[in-house]
């Protein structure tokens, strides 16, 4: 055993160099790996458009710096070994004697920190989702249908005069709740720029709420592989001031309930 090898096994952990090394690159990298993937994905995601897209946002960015320090620490252990002195002979160094498995404590730190991350990111989730459940709960929120079918969309406003469109109409800063179902096989009613997605079972209205919070003209896709068109079940959700709103279901018919003339012949 050489002297080097011997100052590097003996003494306190915490003043090895290798660990001061780790330690030292792990605190650079938290932050930088906290700020950068967080503005990624927020700069990858669309817009917020609704309250829902608001808490998701909230929590992409919350769960990408509570996982810095975890992939910072992987990362500072790979640059150290990358950049370590390499050890060469038929015989393992005397460092592998001191292993981090063989360590009791080292291993139950990481259990502990990785049961601690997940318990957190469970707690979130369920605070997240509670926030999204309690606009079902809103007794001033206005109830449209919405049917999926191959390969499109039908959306029925119960408090209207019997108006179904292709296009969803929404009130700005009104809530709405979905009940949602589909005509044929299973389908995924997703409202990108909003947040929201719900699948759309065969014979069975599943529910959802949103909140607009910007005017404008938004995505609406399927989100489950439903056949041979799925990639075109596609269509818009349009949010508008009450008062476009009102002008716009004044000229719809009555293209729920009015019957079917039949050709050549009266109703």
């Amino acid at each position: 055993m050489t002297q080097l090898d011997n100052n590097e096994t003996k003494g306190k952990w915490w003043k090895r160099g290798d660990v001061r090394k780790v330690a030292i690159i792990w605190v650079v990298l938290t932050p930088l790996i906290g700020y950068f993937g967080s503005t990624y994905q927020l700069n990858a995601m669309p817009d917020a458009a609704s309250t829902n897209m608001e808490n998701v946002r909230n929590l992409m960015f919350l769960f990408t710096w509570a996982a810095a320090p975890v992939a910072a620490f992987v990362f500072a252990l790979a640059v150290h070994a990358l950049t370590s002195k390499r050890h060469y002979g038929d015989q393992p160094p005397v460092a592998a004697d001191h292993q981090i498995n063989n360590s009791p404590r080292a291993n139950s730190v990481w259990i502990v920190t990785s049961a601690a991350l997940c318990l957190f990111a469970l707690v979130a989730g369920f605070v997240a989702l509670q926030k999204d459940d309690k606009g079902i709960l809103d007794k001033n929120a206005t109830v449209v249908n919405v049917v999926g079918q191959q390969w499109a969309w039908n959306y029925d406003y119960p408090d209207s005069n019997g108006v179904r469109s292709d296009e969803l109409h929404l009130v700005i800063h009104h809530p709405y709740i979905f009940h949602v179902t589909s005509k044929d096989v299973k389908h995924s009613f997703w409202l990108v720029q909003m947040g929201v997605k719900v699948d759309a079972n065969p014979g069975v209205f599943t529910e959802t709420s949103v909140t607009p919070t910007r005017l404008g003209t938004f995505d609406i896709r399927c989100a489950e592989l439903c056949g041979l068109l799925h990639a075109y079940m596609q269509n818009k959700v349009i949010v508008q001031s009450q008062g476009d709103y009102d002008a716009w279901l004044a000229t719809q018919g009555n293209t729920v309930l009015a019957p079917t003339i039949p050709e050549g012949g009266k109703a």
